[in-house]
């Protein structure tokens, strides 16, 4: 998401804008939700379902971009919101001992934020919580602090997957 900012502020001032009060509100969402998860495995309602909000500038600024009003931007916010969504809830409905319903609140809100960009950045930012959290899972077998039956938090590498995607281009 920042290597637009500087065309989004030639393009769009007000797009602009809006896209940097979002990026600022999603630092401070992710660090206040990946470590009250790391303590206590939970994302909670207080700070995920506001963050819902934070779709409308997005929306706004992926309508207005290109200065002219872009349907395709609006959908793909809102799209990418339900289907990330959708992903991780039908994960919880099939595991639901490896999956909290704050992951899937969360997944919603993070899919607003990746499909601002694009589809690519929603896969991609979604393959790397995946990672992210394998690895940190394989880390803990390897060094005897769990097993693989061990609760992990994953909210934080929901966050730091979707973190990576909006750093890259596009």
């Amino acid at each position: 998401m920042t290597h637009r900012l500087p065309e989004l502020w030639l393009e769009s001032p007000l797009a602009f804008w809006l896209v940097v009060a979002c990026l600022c509100y999603f630092a401070w969402m992710a660090a206040r939700l990946a470590v009250i998860d790391i303590r206590s495995h939970l994302l909670p309602n207080r700070i995920v379902l506001p963050s819902y909000w934070a779709g409308v500038p997005l929306a706004v600024a992926a309508a207005i971009g290109s200065g002219a009003f872009e349907l395709a931007g609006l959908l793909r916010v809102a799209g990418g919101g339900a289907l990330l969504w959708v992903v991780y809830f039908v994960l919880r409905v099939v595991y639901p001992a490896g999956m909290g319903f704050g992951d899937v609140k969360l997944a919603g809100v993070l899919g607003l934020y990746l499909g601002f960009l694009s589809w690519s950045h929603l896969f991609w930012g979604t393959a790397a919580a995946f990672i992210l959290g394998g690895v940190y899972g394989i880390a803990i077998i390897v060094a005897r602090r769990g097993t693989a039956k061990s609760a992990i938090p994953f909210g934080p590498f929901m966050l730091a997957g979707a973190a990576l995607a909006l750093l890259l281009p596009a």
